[in-house]
C-alpha cells in the first residue's frame, strides 16, 4: 500500500532505513503492520479514537523508550518507571524517541517557563559572576532555595583524625524570601469555608473535599484526645482553638497506628497550597478559591526573591526584573551585554531565548507559573530545549503541535518540524490541520471511524494520494466552511469593562448575547485573559476549559459524567436490591481483584504482569450481581456499550431512565458516541477528554457558555459536526463564546472579536469587532487576511 514520496524525498529503498511495524493491536488497532521512512516527517491522520495515538505513542514511542531504558543496569531501572511490551508482533529499524505532547508542565507552583527550560538557571549563573553588589553563588538568586545558618556533622578525611567527625557552623544564602516561602504570593483563608462551627466534628463540621465525618483526616482530630469531638467548633475553648487550627506536628497512636496530628490551617497548606491551583481538580479548584485569598507578598512584591537578591543587578538590572521581561525584550538586552569572562554562558542564554522568539513564544516571561501555559504553549516550551540539538537519527514524537496556534503561526511552527526532519531525524506528527498535513513526505490515514470502528490503516502515500483516495481524510482536507447568509440578532449584551489582565489594556467592550461569538487572534494576543478573566466568574457562566481531566483505570465516562448514578438506580429499583451493588468500586465489587478487573504483579525493576481475574473474567463484578438485570442486560454488559447503543437502549423501554438518557444524549451530541460507558479514562485521547468534559458541563444551568478551543483534538469530519452542536445551544437560548483559531469556527460565527495586533505587550487590543463578514470584505487584521483566504 506504500505511495512513492514526492521526487524530492523519494522513499527508502533499503529495510534499514524504515521502521517496520507488523501485528500492533494497542486498544483498538486490528492487527497494524505499516512501514514508516525514516528521517522524513510522516503525518498521522484520522478522525478521533481512530487509533493515531495507539500506533504512534503507545506502541512505536513506548517500546522505543521501553528499550532505552532496558540497557540501564537492574538497579538503575528499579528507580525508573516500568514500562510493558506493547501489543505487537514485529517493530524493527527503531531509534531513539523523543516524545513532545501536550502534558501540561506539571503541578508544582514553584514551576516557571524560566526554571522548566534552564534559562533561570544560566541567568542565575549570569547574576552570580557580573551582579554588583556580589551576593553569592547561584543559589543566592534562587526562589527554591532558602538561607540557613546551622550546625552540621562533617567527615575528617586526611590527617590523624582522618575517619572521626567533628560539628561545623555552615551557611547556605539561598534567594527566596522569607516572608512568602519563593511563593510570590500570601494567603488569606476564609475559616468560614472550612468548617460550620454549629457542628462538631462528629456532627461532619468540616466542608473540606476529602475530610468525610468518616475519614482518617477526621478521625485524627477526633481521636487525638486534643479535642472533644462531639463539641461545637463554637464552643472551644481558646486552647482547642489553638490545637485545632494551628498546632504544630504532633506525633500520636491511634489504633496501635504511629500517626500525625497537625492544625487545620498547616494541613491545608500543605495539601492544597503548595500546588498549582490551575492544575487541580475542578471540585478541589473551587474550594480553593472560594476559601483562599491570594496577595501579592508584601516583603518581595511578587517575585518570590529576598532583598539580597533583588540588591544585586546588571547595568541596573536585577534577576526579578529580567524575569518579568518579556522574552523578546529580555533577548534584546542580552544581546547588549558584551562579557569575555562569561561569553559561552551569554551564547547558550541567548540561542535559548531566540528560540522561544523563533517558536512564536517571544511573548512569554520567564517568571510566568508553567502551570499557567495552555496545552500548545507547554508544547512547544519543550521543543525549546531540542531545537539546538545536535543530534541525529532520532524519532521526534509529536501530538498535534498545531494546537493553540493562529493560523499565522502555523507556517513557522512547519518550519521547525522541516528544519528537525532535514537535520536527519525522523519526525511523527499526529495531526488533523490540513496546513500541517501538507507538508508530510508520507501520511499514513488511520479509521475508517473511531473506536471499534477504526484501528486500520485506510491509506499510506502522499498528500495527491491522500486527496484521491477516498477516505473521510481525503474527502474532507479541501473542506471549506462559508459564511453565513444571514447572523443572529443579538437579545443584550454582557459589559467588559476596563479589563487589565496580564497584557489587556483597559478593554472596553460589549459581548453580544443570544449569539455565537468567536473571539480570535494570535497566540498571546489576550483572548483567554479577556474571556477568563472578565466574564468566566460571572453568574450563569459555564466555562469549559483546558485543563486536564484526571482519572485513573477505575474512572470511565460512566462515572465521570455522573451517568453511572442513575443507572445503579434503575438496576435496583428493577431488582429490589441496593444501589451499590453495582459499583465496581463498592459493594458489587468482585473480590478477587478488588473490582479493577486484572490482577497486576510487581515485578520490581521489571515491568509489572497484567493478567484478567479469573473468578469475573474482566468484567469487575461479584458472580451474582451479574445476575441481575436491566432490559436483558447485566451491569457489566451496560457498561460495554458504546454511547450510541445506550442512547437507544436507556431511551425506550423497560430500560428506559430519562436521566441516564440526557447525559447520553449529550456524550453523543459532542461527537464520542463511539466511546464504551466502562472504557478506562487512561485510554481516552486529549480530544476526547476534553468533550466528555463539554458533555458534562452541557448539564449544567447557565445562560452563557464558555468553550475554548473546542476543536482541540478533532477530525475535519467532526468539525462540522461541533459547528452543529454550537447551533443547537443557540437556537436552544444560549450564549456561546468560543475562543477559536480555526477559521471554520470563525466563519461561522455571528458576532468576531478580535485581539492584537500582536502578541504579549504588542497585543492586548480589539482590532476588530463585526461579523466575519465584514472582516473578510476589508480584512484589516492578520486574522481577517487568514479567514479571507480560507474563504476565498
Amino acid at each position: 500500500m506504500t505511495k512513492p514520496l514526492p521526487s524530492s524525498r523519494q522513499h527508502p529503498s533499503d529495510s534499514h532505513d524504515l521502521i517496520r511495524v507488523r501485528g500492533a493491536r494497542e486498544n483498538n488497532l486490528k492487527d497494524v503492520s505499516v512501514e514508516i521512512p525514516k528521517r522524513r516527517l510522516t503525518v498521522f491522520t484520522g478522525v478521533s479514537g481512530s487509533g493515531k495515538s495507539s500506533l504512534v505513542f503507545g506502541t512505536i514511542a513506548a517500546e522505543s523508550q521501553r528499550l532505552i531504558n532496558e540497557t540501564y543496569s537492574a538497579f538503575v531501572q528499579g528507580f525508573m518507571p516500568s514500562l510493558g511490551r506493547p501489543e505487537v508482533d514485529v517493530l524493527e529499524g527503531l531509534t531513539t524517541a523523543i516524545i513532545v505532547d501536550q502534558e501540561r508542565m506539571g503541578a508544582n507552583s514553584r514551576s516557571t517557563v524560566g526554571t522548566a527550560t534552564d534559562a533561570n538557571a544560566m541567568l542565575r549563573v549570569l547574576f552570580s559572576r557580573l551582579g554588583k553588589p556580589h551576593i553569592g553563588s547561584s543559589n543566592a538568586f534562587s526562589f527554591n532555595v532558602p538561607s540557613v545558618r546551622g550546625v552540621g556533622q562533617i567527615s575528617i578525611e586526611k590527617g590523624k583524625d582522618a575517619g572521626k567527625t567533628e560539628k561545623r557552623e555552615f551557611t547556605v544564602t539561598g534567594g527566596m524570601c522569607p516572608r512568602c516561602e519563593g511563593m510570590g504570593s500570601v494567603t488569606d483563608i476564609d475559616l468560614s469555608q472550612l468548617y460550620d462551627d454549629s457542628k462538631s466534628l462528629n456532627e461532619g463540621a468540616l466542608t473540606i473535599p476529602g475530610y468525610t465525618a468518616d475519614g482518617w483526616y477526621v478521625r485524627i482530630f477526633s481521636e487525638s484526645g486534643f479535642l472533644d469531638p462531639n463539641k461545637p467548633i463554637r464552643d472551644y475553648t481558646k486552647k482547642e482553638r489553638q490545637d485545632f487550627l494551628y498546632k504544630e506536628p504532633t506525633k500520636l497512636k491511634i489504633e496501635k497506628m504511629n500517626l500525625t496530628y497537625e492544625g487545620l490551617i498547616p494541613r491545608i497548606q500543605k495539601s492544597f497550597l503548595s500546588k498549582d491551583v490551575e492544575a487541580m481538580q475542578p471540585h478541589i479548584r473551587a474550594f480553593v478559591e472560594r476559601a483562599v485569598t491570594f496577595t501579592a507578598c508584601p516583603e518581595c512584591g511578587g517575585t518570590r526573591l529576598s532583598e539580597a537578591a533583588r540588591s544585586s543587578k546588571i547595568k541596573g538590572i536585577n534577576i526579578a526584573d529580567a524575569c518579568a521581561m518579556q522574552i523578546n525584550d529580555l533577548a534584546v538586552w542580552l544581546r547588549d551585554l558584551n562579557e569575555p569572562s562569561v561569553a559561552p554562558l551569554l551564547t547558550t542564554l541567548r540561542h535559548t531565548l531566540d528560540s522561544f522568539v523563533e517558536i512564536g513564544l517571544g511573548y512569554l516571561s520567564l517568571d510566568r507559573p508553567a502551570g499557567t501555559l495552555s496545552g500548545g504553549e507547554a508544547q512547544r516550551t519543550q521543543m525549546i530545549r531540542h531545537l539546538g540539538s545536535s543530534l541525529t537519527d532520532v524519532t521526534y514524537v509529536f501530538d498535534e503541535p498545531t494546537v493553540g496556534l493562529h493560523p499565522h503561526d502555523i507556517q513557522r511552527m512547519n518550519g521547525l518540524l522541516l528544519r528537525l526532519r532535514d537535520k536527519g531525524n525522523t519526525v511523527l506528527v499526529v495531526e488533523h490541520k490540513p496546513e500541517a498535513i501538507e507538508i508530510a513526505d508520507h501520511i499514513v490515514d488511520l479509521g475508517p471511524g473511531a473506536g471499534t470502528a477504526g484501528g486500520e490503516v485506510v491509506f499510506e502515500g502522499t498528500l495527491a494520494g491522500l486527496r484521491a483516495s477516498g477516505t473521510l481524510t481525503g474527502r474532507h482536507l479541501g473542506y471549506r466552511a462559508t459564511l453565513k447568509p444571514t447572523v443572529r440578532k443579538p437579545s443584550g449584551t454582557l459589559k467588559v469593562r476596563g479589563a487589565s489582565a496580564h497584557n489587556l489594556r483597559k478593554v472596553d467592550v460589549d459581548i453580544p448575547l443570544g449569539v455565537l461569538v468567536v473571539v480570535t487572534g494570535v497566540a498571546g494576543s489576550g483572548k483567554s485573559s479577556l474571556i477568563h478573566g472578565s466574564v468566566s466568574g460571572r453568574d450563569g457562566v459555564v466555562t469549559v476549559d483546558q485543563s486536564a481531566i484526571r482519572g485513573s483505570r477505575r474512572s470511565n465516562p460512566a462515572t465521570y459524567t455522573g451517568l453511572l448514578e442513575p443507572i445503579r438506580k434503575a438496576f435496583a429499583k428493577a431488582n429490589g436490591v441496593k444501589p451499590a451493588l453495582f459499583s465496581a468500586n463498592s459493594e458489587g465489587a468482585c473480590p478477587t481483584c478488588n473490582g479493577a478487573g486484572v490482577i497486576y504483579t510487581d515485578l520490581a525493576m521489571m515491568a509489572g504482569v497484567t493478567t484478567v481475574c479469573e473468578d469475573c473474567e474482566g468484567r469487575r463484578f461479584q458472580a451474582a450481581v451479574l445476575d441481575y438485570r436491566l432490559g436483558g442486560l447485566n451491569i457489566a454488559e451496560v457498561l460495554d456499550l458504546p454511547v450510541a447503543d445506550a442512547v437507544t437502549f436507556f431511551g425506550a423501554g423497560e430500560a428506559k431512565t430519562p436521566a441516564a438518557h440526557a447525559i447520553l444524549k449529550r456524550m453523543a451530541d459532542v461527537g464520542i458516541g463511539y466511546l464504551r460507558l466502562g472504557q478506562p479514562l487512561t485510554t481516552l485521547s486529549g480530544g476526547e477528554r476534553q468533550r466528555l468534559k463539554l458533555a458534562t458541563h452541557m448539564g449544567e444551568d447557565g445562560g452563557v457558555y464558555v468553550l475554548d478551543e473546542p476543536t482541540t483534538g478533532l477530525h475535519l469530519a467532526d468539525v462540522e459536526q461541533l459547528l452543529g452542536l454550537l447551533d443547537r445551544l443557540v437556537d436552544a437560548g444560549k450564549s456561546v463564546i468560543v475562543i477559536e483559531h480555526h477559521q471554520a469556527v470563525m466563519a461561522h460565527a455571528d458576532w468576531l472579536i478580535d485581539l492584537g495586533p500582536g502578541a504579549g505587550h504588542d497585543g492586548g487590543r480589539i482590532v476588530f469587532e463585526g461579523t466575519p463578514a465584514r472582516l473578510v470584505a476589508a480584512p484589516s487584521t492578520l486574522t481577517g487576511k487568514h479567514l479571507a483566504a480560507y474563504v476565498g
